[in-house]
């Protein structure tokens, strides 16, 4: 191997370290980033360009190159903002002393709702599920789960029942970058636990799975694939026509506590973002005229309060 080689695999390791220690970056979230580097190094091999020698040019190619193979605005944002990210540590590491993605710029996104479903489709969504098999109530509880507490599909996949405090309503959730945060649950996701639970003590467990909340038949916890195609499948099953996926019914929890009239920094808390311009995008509405919290205006609080 030579010198060249060696040198950018030592910037490229320690890269990688430096996303894992002092950005606490999640594993899938680290992944997708080395995935992302990868492409831009392949594309430099291809135009025989060392990392020490890349300028502004050399970026503009290789994202002109994303567009050309069919990369939406999306993805090019996230992969340059890797680029930048890792050329910004090989500055700060004394690999260079410029950064070339300076004036590198990304494609212009137009903020937009994602597609989200009503309570009533969620309702329509969990009716159509057969209580009859042995998962039936273990879905419909994954479903309510992610509507009524808003979670991404990789925090109810780790959810751990020791995270779960049913009596006070709250389960503690681990998100992005390991950050904790608390989300009330709602007293219907409460009742649709406990029908599941009364299955989950019939089954038996692996070694080391016992804590997870969400289990297949085999006793081992879930993965985001097997949630989305479930959720796709029951899609199909309850004559839904959008397109949905477990992030789906995130985004409804969001929109549903927004037209409810939650604060929108609640909202922030609950989703879990860092910044209140991602939390954003589901509203144009100004901030000063939403009013009360999460637990007063949820559609499932909502109609446990006028019944009790």
């Amino acid at each position: 191997m030579d010198e060249t080689k060696r040198m950018e695999e030592k910037m490229v390791r320690g890269y990688v370290r430096y996303l894992k220690l002092e950005r606490n970056m999640s594993p899938n979230t680290l992944e997708a980033y080395q995935r992302d580097l990868e492409k831009l190094l392949t594309c430099l091999k291809g135009m025989d360009k060392h990392l020490l020698d890349v300028k502004l040019e050399d970026l503009q190619t290789f994202a002109a190159g994303l567009h050309d193979i069919g990369v939406g605005p999306r993805s090019q944002c996230r992969i340059l903002s890797g680029v930048r990210s890792f050329f910004h540590y090989l500055v700060v590491d004394g690999y260079r002393d410029d950064d070339p993605t300076e004036l590198l710029e990304s494609p212009t996104l137009g903020k937009h709702l994602p597609e989200v479903l009503s309570t009533a489709e969620v309702d329509q969504l969990e009716e159509s599920i057969d209580l009859s098999k042995w998962e039936g109530h273990r879905n419909r509880a994954i479903i309510e789960v992610l509507f009524s507490c808003g979670l991404r599909v990789s925090e109810l996949v780790n959810l751990r029942l020791s995270n779960l405090y049913l009596e006070e309503h709250f389960v503690r959730i681990n998100g992005k970058g390991s950050k904790e945060r608390l989300v009330p649950i709602s007293p219907r996701a409460i009742k649709e636990l406990g029908f599941w639970f009364d299955d989950r003590c019939h089954m038996t467990i692996k070694a080391g799975e016992e804590d997870y909340v969400f289990l297949n038949r085999r006793g081992a916890h879930l993965t985001r694939t097997m949630i989305l195609i479930m959720i796709k499948q029951q899609a199909v099953e309850a004559g839904i026509k959008k397109t949905i996926s477990p992030h789906t019914l995130r985004h409804s929890f969001a929109t549903a506590l927004l037209e409810g009239g939650a604060d929108l920094r609640a909202i922030q808390a609950m989703l879990g973002h860092e910044s209140i311009g991602t939390t954003e995008i589901y509203t144009h509405i100004d901030t000063t005229t939403l009013r009360q919290e999460i637990l007063e205006h949820h559609p499932r609080n909502m109609k446990w309060q006028k019944s009790s």
